[in-house]
């Protein structure tokens, strides 16, 4: 039987600091699986690790960039406020030396928690893919392979957004609640692009957030929720519940939907794009009081150059992507 602790009380226990975080876990049929995890990886530790990810990628000893995060979140109690590159570099020097990831974490109590969470959070981050790119001559476009951050940003290229940490502060429509994620202040109509590849599980009308779309990575670890969608022209014509999209696919436009029980409705203030990434170890937490919405900001900030330029039909009014983009691990 599954042992459930609502999200309130999961989040004062987050601010306990990460011994509290790591020891809480739920319980069904003799099964134990994660249900809290708090999120501090800073954007410019996101940067370095991925960095010295992909360097390691043509020498002997290849490091992961969740490892090494991994680690250091095990060794620093998960308090990055005092983070420097160089401590990154220190492990990667070890691990280049020849110790293995296994014998530097022999005696972490937490290394294997911090894995398994920044692992559900950031599989899916880094890999092999294959992009189009225009030809040098301008003539038109050709496939390559990279190895490198195979997602995107929600926010399309050249258009304009801005943002701050607004995670945990207060929403009143309909109850008191934390805000489970980042708000995008942008345009109306401005594209929005899926993070990540995966399939739509949920689309239309929800009364806190408007038009929105929920979509599932392949691997079904996270789910992606962008809300508060433009009046009338929400989503992509083509998209429906059950429609597999690709890491930077156009998949919706930005506006002020939502706060009422009526359909198509702008009663948000400032348009802007809610985005929210919910964490599934065990997928009896899908629905649940004890869902885990992790603090997306840092990951907004990393992927704000990694944008997927886009252009539109004159005749549909969408937006479709420029260049083509294959994952190497998705179908």
């Amino acid at each position: 039987m599954l042992i459930c602790i609502c999200l309130w009380a999961c989040s004062l226990a987050a601010v306990a600091g990460a011994e509290a975080s790591v020891t809480v876990t739920a319980e069904r049929e003799g099964e134990t699986f994660i249900k809290w995890v708090d999120f501090n990886v800073p954007c410019q530790a996101l940067k370095k690790a991925i960095s010295l990810d992909i360097l390691s990628q043509e020498k002997e000893v290849k490091l992961s960039f969740i490892e090494l995060l991994a680690y250091l979140a095990s060794k620093n109690g998960n308090k990055f406020g005092s983070y420097k590159d160089s401590q990154l570099d220190a492990i990667a020097e070890k691990l280049n030396s020849g110790v293995s990831m296994e014998e530097l974490t022999a005696d972490s109590k937490y290394y294997d928690y911090y894995l398994e969470c920044y692992t559900a959070i950031l599989s899916g981050f880094v890999g092999d893919f294959e992009i189009e790119v225009p030809n040098s001559d301008g003539s038109g476009k050709h496939w390559e392979k990279r190895y490198g951050i195979k997602v995107f940003s929600p926010i399309a290229k050249n258009f304009p957004y801005s943002h701050y940490d607004d995670f945990g502060t207060r929403r009143s429509y309909g109850f008191s609640r934390p805000h489970l994620g980042n708000d995008l202040i942008g345009q109306v109509g401005t594209p929005i692009v899926a993070v990540e590849g995966g399939t739509v599980e949920a689309m239309g009308w929800n009364q806190y957030g408007g038009w929105r779309i929920g979509i599932r990575s392949f691997d079904k670890k996270r789910y992606y929720y962008y809300a508060h969608l433009r009046k009338n022209f929400p989503f992509r014509k083509d998209l429906s519940v059950g429609s597999a999209v690709k890491a930077g696919d156009v998949i919706g436009y930005l506006g002020r939907t939502g706060y009422s029980i009526k359909e198509n409705v702008n009663n948000i203030k400032v348009s802007h794009l809610h985005f929210g990434m919910q964490l599934i170890f065990d997928e009896s937490q899908k629905e649940c009081d004890n869902e885990i919405w992790i603090n997306v900001f840092e990951l907004v900030r990393l992927l704000d150059t990694k944008r997927s330029e886009v252009v539109k039909n004159p005749e549909t009014k969408d937006y479709s992507r420029v260049y083509d983009f294959r994952d190497g691990i998705a179908s």
